[in-house]
């Protein structure tokens, strides 16, 4: 007796193959956008469990919803794509955290 699994996707059509893996990834891509949502879950109830007690802080806090903000707008909209971008860069400089 062989206990060498089959590998039945050599078996099969191109197309079947295809549609095969697609469904992986599909299912693999679903799996980590759970995983990301329950991560930012958890990151805003801490964010939301107690105020800040320094500027870092809050700058960290407004850094995350400024990114979050900017994940929301259109690709034409460079305006206030570089209006965030500015105020991000303005953080880092104030933190002392600018190249």
């Amino acid at each position: 007796m062989n206990d060498k699994p089959i590998e039945l996707d050599a078996h099969r059509g191109m197309a079947a193959q295809k549609a095969t893996e697609m469904r992986r990834m599909l299912a693999d891509v679903e799996a980590n956008a759970k995983i990301l949502r329950d991560r930012e879950r958890l990151i805003e109830a801490q964010l939301l469990a107690a105020p800040t007690s320094s500027w870092p802080e809050a700058a960290a806090r407004a850094r995350y919803v400024l990114n979050l903000y900017a994940a929301t707008l259109g690709k034409n909209d460079s305006q206030h794509r570089d209006l965030v971008a500015a105020v991000l860069a303005d953080f880092a400089r104030l933190s002392g955290d600018a190249e």
